[in-house]
């Protein structure tokens, strides 16, 4: 314990010792422009296995890349592929947070389960709670500490509990999320360097993603009942700590009813769309008479923010929440707002991206490490292990999912496509390596609050007690969720509606 608690604080030294990822991006953006005068000015090259042309590097402090660096700054921006799917989705996902409809059907899926079925009810809402984004972690993780007190058991277990359900099943969950927007986005913008015109879809990991969140809630309700009774067991609350009351989180007359009616709002919304698309000949078929292509896939972010938006507004009314139709528009700007430091952090991005791409290094980079990787022979279950410890190890120190998947998805996802691995899997795996560390990084702004949780009811509990409460969560759910994905992949179970594993 001692050892895991010094090399802890050494990773929070080495951490805090990091640039905020806005600067974090645009020092990597200033090494790629020296990098690509000094690969130029060596003639660096690869051929491509492609269509066996020479790729070459260019120098972006050239004429043409000054031009670039200048003129298409504003464009590389806007054209990011995150951006318009992460302000649609928010859009909608903003009426139905500050409608409270988010807020009550989290209280909901927990206050009223009985007792036997508690811990799984908790642990599986807690992982679909992601759909709320990080609120999630201020609204959901004190709610589970109260329902875990209001059954006659310990409210560190359910802090801890609520905690790891939360943070290491983050990138699973039952419904499509902001993240399965915000993440095929980026990983469309890698997947471009190799082929212009391939789209990763929000949807592409939604049959993974789904099944992964009922298995990491049994895995975690096991781990909870077999292991961590025990070691809560030891960390008994103070006699006068602040357990706070549930009876405020309970739902009243008018938030039942709210959700009763939005429930059947999104019951009407996706059968008018099923009924829509049923006939061969409907216009949201794809162009060629299928539902994989049809639009209502390649705008799924657009789909979604209308649910969110419907059933935001229709529970808002219910309980007077949005008490007119003139209170939608603040309420979308609200999330419009949130999305500040994201959109800040998206220039800086794309200005990364898009001078990686233009300069031709991604290319130069993804076939040598494809090549030299394929002349290893190293298996592909190899590889994959690799970039998951590796992803696992960036997760502790860059503890934002989206800033460390804008870093290595242009590296890494150029490089398995050239291996024959679709951005798909590799987005997949990604899942898995940013949700097992969260709850473990002490460079965690919700690790810390946490642990300010947990001194409410232990006046002395401190990052000792954190760290022994939640390691053995982020070690099982990295393990046997590695494992889940090498069986679903060993099966060729389609990760999500029409996804490929191979490109």
């Amino acid at each position: 314990m001692r050892l895991t608690i010094g090399a802890l604080s050494a990773i929070e030294r080495v951490g805090n010792k990091l640039p905020h990822p806005f600067w974090l991006f645009v020092i990597m953006a200033g090494l790629v422009i020296l990098a690509s005068v000094v690969l130029s000015a060596l003639n660096v090259s690869v051929v491509s296995p492609a269509d066996g042309e020479t790729v070459s590097v260019t120098s972006l402090l050239s004429t043409e890349g000054i031009h670039f660096i200048i003129g298409d700054a504003i464009s590389n921006f806007a054209a990011f592929p995150p951006l318009p799917l992460i302000v649609a989705v928010m859009i909608g996902v903003s009426v139905a947070e500050q409608s409270g409809l988010i807020t009550a059907a989290l209280r909901g899926s927990v206050t009223r389960v009985p007792k036997k079925w508690l811990t799984f009810a908790v642990v599986l809402t807690g992982i679909s709670a992601s759909v709320a984004s990080d609120a999630a972690y201020v609204v959901y993780i004190p709610l589970a500490a109260m329902v875990f007190k209001a059954v006659g058991r310990s409210p560190i277990l359910g802090l801890v509990v609520g905690f790891g359900s939360v943070s290491a099943g983050y990138n699973a969950a039952l419904t499509i999320t902001l993240t399965d927007a915000l993440m095929s986005g980026l990983s469309t913008s890698a997947a471009q360097i190799i082929d212009p015109g391939y789209v990763v879809n929000p949807l592409a990991n939604f049959f993974f993603t789904f099944a992964s969140a009922i298995f990491l809630a049994i895995v975690i309700t096991l781990l909870t009942e077999l292991v961590l009774v025990k070691l809560s067991g030891n960390a008994r609350e103070d006699e006068d700590a602040e357990i706070g009351d549930l009876g405020s989180m309970l739902l009243t007359d008018s938030e039942r009813k709210g959700m009763r009616r939005a429930g059947l709002t999104l019951l009407v919304y996706f059968g008018l769309i099923a009924a829509v698309l049923a006939p061969p000949a409907s216009p949201l078929r794809g162009e060629d008479g299928g539902v994989l292509s049809s639009p209502l896939l390649s705008g799924v972010a657009f789909v979604l923010a209308i649910a969110f938006l419907l059933v935001g507004i229709v529970y808002g009314r219910t309980t007077g929440s949005l008490p007119t139709m003139a209170s939608v528009p603040p309420a979308m700007a609200v999330g419009v707002r949130e999305l500040a430091p994201v959109l800040v952090l998206f220039f800086a991005a794309a200005q990364f991206i898009a001078y990686f791409s233009w300069s031709g290094m991604a290319d130069v980079i993804a076939i040598s490490g494809a090549n030299f990787l394929e002349s290893t022979g190293v298996p592909p279950a190899l590889l994959f292990v690799g970039f998951l410890v590796l992803a696992a190890i960036l997760n502790v120190f860059i503890t934002s999912g989206s800033a460390q998947w804008a870093l290595i998805a242009p590296v890494f996802i150029p490089m398995f496509m050239l291996m024959g691995i679709s951005p798909e899997t590799t987005q997949a795996l990604y899942r898995i390596a940013d949700s097992a560390t969260n709850i473990i990084s002490p460079m965690s702004a919700y690790f810390i609050m946490v642990l300010g949780l947990l001194q409410k009811y232990r006046k002395d509990a401190g990052v000792g007690t954190m760290i022994s409460l939640t390691l053995p969560i982020s070690i099982t759910v990295f393990v046997s969720w590695t494992l889940f994905f090498f069986l679903w992949w060993g099966l060729g179970i389609p990760l999500g509606p029409g996804t490929p594993y191979t490109y």
